[in-house]
């Protein structure tokens, strides 16, 4: 069984702020191509700052899909400390995989970033964008260790000429979140490469239709 887990965030009533819906998709299939056709694919939502009792709630849509106690199940989420701690109450000796999706997303947003610093100092922008594809290459392929020298070395590079451009300085505070991000959850990091060889989701993409209809959909994002 697979777990897919996401959150949204929704506008309370008169603006007055915003609260996150929790999203996801409980799946049972032995590959990823199998996903979207699973018969037995299910989806939950909740409040956690309101429902009294959703894990009870999300624990028994699961066992309803047949779970049984030493089943081995596999969460995918982004890290959050919030789903985080959802799936270690779920399932204590369950898997917990960071979603390949959210680490491709945050090198999304360096790179672009990084085309901002390019275009003031052309050497630095190409080094910084070259050491970025190693990182996600190292992510991929679970070498953690690789990804952190990496990263540190790209923040060493950025510190240097930070105070000079503020490009350099919006991009050196970018990284050092992601890296921050990334340590935060080193051990969830699978070797992604691997296990998308053997045919197992690696990614909460097909969670997003489920954010799309409860938040987008049915709640109009307010």
């Amino acid at each position: 069984m697979t777990v897919g887990i996401d959150g949204g965030f929704v506008r309370t009533r008169r603006k007055a702020g915003f609260f996150e819906v929790i999203a996801g998709r409980s799946i049972v299939a032995f590959k990823r191509e199998h996903a979207e056709a699973s018969p037995s694919a299910k989806r939950f939502a909740f409040v956690q700052t309101y429902d009294t009792k959703p894990r009870r709630r999300v624990w028994e849509l699961m066992k309803s899909q047949g779970l049984q106690e030493n089943q081995e199940v596999l969460f995918l989420s982004d890290g959050g400390e919030t789903v985080r701690n959802l799936q270690a109450y779920l399932h204590p000796s369950s898997k917990h995989d960071l979603d390949w999706f959210h680490i491709t997303m945050g090198l999304t947003v360096l790179n672009q970033q990084t085309k901002g610093v390019a275009e003031e100092d052309s050497a630095l922008g190409a080094e910084t964008a070259q050491s970025l594809e190693s990182v996600k290459h190292d992510l991929w392929h679970g070498t953690v260790e690789a990804a952190w020298e990496r990263i540190e070395g790209v923040l060493f590079e950025l510190d240097l000429r930070k105070s000079r451009s503020t490009a350099t300085a919006t991009l050196s505070r970018s990284v050092t979140e992601f890296d921050t991000d990334m340590r935060n959850n080193r051990a969830f990091i699978p070797n992604f490469g691997e296990r998308y060889r053997q045919g197992d989701m690696i990614s909460t993409t097909f969670v997003e239709s489920t954010i799309n209809q409860v938040v987008s959909k049915r709640f109009v994002k307010k």
